[in-house]
């Protein structure tokens, strides 16, 4: 699965909108942490991944994604 490869190739502007549209960007988030979870197979994706499941539908988490992607280009931890 390289879903999170196809999402970091598109533009910020595209990568904002994605994130902000509520149901989407929890899918989106969703898709991109399994993903690089698939992929890499370390214990801190593991850990990432579970508590994105169990707390990812709070705003709090899709903001801080979101600033971070707007700083560091790619989301926290992924």
């Amino acid at each position: 699965m390289n879903f999170d490869k196809w999402f970091y190739n598109q533009s910020k502007l595209v990568q904002v909108i994605l994130l902000l549209i509520p149901f989407v960007g929890w899918i989106a988030e969703l898709l991109i942490r399994l993903s690089v979870l698939l992929r890499d197979k370390s214990v801190i994706n593991i850990v990432v991944f579970v508590v994105f499941v169990v707390v990812g539908w709070g705003w709090v988490l899709a903001v801080a994604d979101l600033i971070y992607l707007l700083i560091k280009g790619h989301l926290f931890l992924a």
